[in-house]
């Protein structure tokens, strides 16, 4: 399906760009997120005409991104946890745990953003992880889990 991008979307392109994707991507995620239209030639008309006011609205979300993201670069988030006497807990700290400790202090964050590429922290210690408030817009934020002592 040919598609018309209204944002920049990882992997796939910038704002405008019409590119061809597989159906179900495109009806299924891309369209009900508002990240981008069919490419008909109405919509690419309409788009030229909007594309200012779009571009202004990618800009704007960019540098608040931006301006969160500095201020989150290289904060300390702790949460504590029932853990063995090992240093291993029981469970394991997720993404969700961690956007709520972040949402917590202040610096509002959705799961999905919060990245973890070895997977959910099983041990007590100081472990790093990266958020994606945008796509261009990455930070590193170490997360000090506490054992608690059942």
């Amino acid at each position: 399906m040919q598609i018309i991008l209204l944002e920049k979307v990882v992997n796939l392109g910038n704002l405008g760009e019409v590119v061809r994707v597989k159906d179900g991507y495109a009806r299924n995620f891309l369209i009900p997120k508002r990240m981008a239209r069919r490419a008909t030639a109405n919509a690419v008309a309409e788009f030229e005409v909007k594309r200012a006011e779009l571009e202004k609205a990618a800009n704007e979300k960019l540098t608040a991104a931006q301006g969160q993201g500095e201020k989150l670069n290289g904060l300390t988030v702790q949460i504590s946890q029932k853990a063995g006497v090992d240093g291993r807990l029981f469970g394991s700290v997720t993404n969700a745990d961690i956007a709520e400790a972040l949402t917590k202090q202040g610096f509002p964050v959705e799961k999905a953003q919060v990245r973890m590429p070895q997977g959910p922290v099983k041990t007590v210690g100081d472990h790093p992880v990266s958020v994606a408030l945008h796509t261009d817009v990455v930070v590193e934020v170490t997360v000090a889990v506490l054992g608690e002592h059942a």
